[in-house]
């Protein structure tokens, strides 16, 4: 049996490592350019910034950025969150099943890897099944290459998606409380923190009854 286990993990090594060596290089990231820096504000506590590369999946990007200006992703759930692994949101069902109502995109693989901060398009069986659905890489998986689009990483904030919460799904999920891109200028939301529920007290016991006076005697 463990034999068998090796040869398997050899195999999905030598899959992988095929699979990497027909991928084109990824170019180095190009200078950050606010058009193409997507903004997540988390319930879990501050902003995420991820810088898109339409260098390398120009159509994910434009799908991305068209559905964030729409305010499609805002108050979204993380509905898969695997430990070591990744984060999933962007279905407006909180399934897994759902997307936009925009066609489906045809792949871009490209040679950005799934390292920690990646951020792919998550999609069905087919390849060209992307929607809305996106995953950020919580621990490298280079596995993934050539199997998912790319279209991005985390520049800052990466403590916040650390925190979303876990779960398939999660029992108190995280949410992205808004999206934006930065070339908008969009501040952070103002969180209002949910009112306190009055205490309700008992009521009070009744004051015990005076005793009445004794009449005079005549």
């Amino acid at each position: 049996m463990k034999l068998k286990s090796m040869f398997a993990a050899l195999a999905a090594l030598l899959f992988a490592t095929t699979v990497a060596a027909q991928l084109p290089l990824a170019p180095p990231p190009p200078p950050l350019d606010p058009e193409n820096a997507w903004v997540l504000d988390l319930s879990t506590g501050g902003r995420v910034t991820i810088q898109l590369r339409p260098d390398v999946a120009p159509n994910h990007v434009e799908r991305i950025k068209t559905l964030t200006r729409q305010h499609f992703y805002d108050g979204l759930k993380f509905h898969r969150v695997i430990e070591g692994f990744m984060a999933q949101g962007g279905d407006p069902k909180g399934t897994g099943e759902g997307g936009s109502t925009l066609p489906d995109l045809k792949a871009e693989f490209n040679g950005l890897p799934h390292v920690r901060g990646a951020v792919a398009m998550a999609r069905a069986s087919g390849e060209d099944s992307a929607n809305s659905q996106f995953f950020i890489m919580l621990s490298p998986n280079l596995t993934l290459d050539g199997k998912y689009t790319v279209f991005g990483r985390v520049i800052s904030g990466m403590e916040y998606v650390d925190a979303i919460e876990r779960g398939e799904p999660p029992a108190n999920p995280s949410k992205i409380l808004q999206a934006s891109i930065a070339a908008d200028h969009v501040p952070p939301p103002v969180v209002v923190p949910e009112p306190i529920a009055p205490v309700t007290l008992p009521p009070a016991a009744p004051a015990p009854l005076a005793s009445p006076q004794a009449v005079p005697q005549r």
